[in-house]
């Protein structure tokens, strides 16, 4: 119930964090199941939101296993559709709990579901592909062996920065690809190689880095310096906050649109809260708060050009 409810309000936010968001195959939208996506992973739990609200149908998928050890946090995370999987790093005594996050992701994929999964197993900040994990081979084997007609779309995602509010971000995807294009081998521990030495083709061929652009003019400069003006403080407060908390790890970008996420509307609500005691007319103050996120727009996408992309 919380990934529906939420959906629609993590897209709107994401229209100003990344204001230069593009789809270059948009017929994925609406693509039914049973579909396990591969993509890259450049940018930490970012990259999961912004895969999950390009796509018209709920995704479901495996994140790193440490975000679930408080109960809390366990409950939170599983009702927005995501399973634990653990590294060695995370501890050994974990490692056994990974054939649960495979079972519950074939459970969703037999039910026509789909499921996203970072083929390489580990985040960092760059758009050169890590090395591939078995883990998206053994989910389609399993699917396979059972007669599921799973299907297996690489996607390669793409950003003009990881750490600066207003960036683009480029979204590919490749064409589908079944089961008999990605295991037709004897033994299972070559399909496994032959698996992930398609998908990194497909997947590296796929990923198309934007560049930043800021020679915006007129009108829409001005609306934009107001923007950035009348942000400036909420914003210098949180993302000072935010990287000094994520200092030296990869997970600035993701944790900045997490925390302005849920502050911005408290911020709004503080504003609107002062500007009432003031005694402003109501219409007024509507119409201050509709203003600061639409300023905040012109603010962000300013700062993006969307036309120009460098492949990797």
């Amino acid at each position: 119930m919380i990934y529906y409810l939420l959906k629609p309000f993590i897209r709107f936010a994401l229209a100003i964090f990344c204001p230069g968001l593009h789809r270059h195959n948009r017929t994925t939208v609406n693509i039914n199941g049973p579909v396990l996506i591969a993509a890259n992973h450049p940018n930490s739990f970012l990259d999961a939101i912004i895969i999950a609200s390009i796509f018209d149908r709920p995704i479901y998928f495996l994140a790193r296993g440490d975000a679930f050890h408080k109960p809390w946090h366990n409950r939170l995370l599983r009702t927005l559709h995501m399973f634990p999987v653990y590294r060695l790093r995370e501890g050994k005594q974990y490692l056994g709990l990974n054939a649960d996050a495979f079972e519950n992701s074939r459970k969703v994929l037999s039910k026509n579901g789909i499921v996203l999964i970072f083929i390489e197993g580990i985040s960092v900040n760059k758009h050169e592909l890590q090395p591939f994990k078995k883990g998206a081979a053994r989910i389609a084997k399993s699917c396979w062996k059972e007669g599921t007609p799973l299907q297996v779309l690489p996607l390669g995602i793409g950003y003009s920065s990881f750490d600066k509010m207003g960036k683009s971000v480029f979204i590919h995807t490749g064409e589908l690809i079944s089961q008999n294009q990605l295991m037709y081998l004897e033994e299972d521990s070559k399909n496994y190689v032959l698996f992930n030495q398609i998908l990194f083709q497909k997947i590296q061929s796929l990923i198309s880095i934007p560049e930043l652009n800021s020679k915006k003019s007129g009108p829409i400069k001005i609306l934009g310096t107001i923007g950035k003006w009348i942000h400036q403080p909420l914003y210098q407060v949180l993302s000072g906050y935010v990287r000094k908390q994520t200092k030296n790890t990869m997970f600035y970008d993701s944790v900045l649109f997490g925390v302005l996420f849920f502050c911005y509307p408290i911020y709004l609500l503080v504003i609107g809260l002062i500007l009432s005691m003031l005694q402003i007319p109501f219409f007024i103050v509507l119409m201050i708060l509709l203003a600061h996120p639409i300023l905040a727009y012109f603010a962000t996408s300013t700062r993006i050009d969307t036309s120009s992309s460098l492949s990797v």
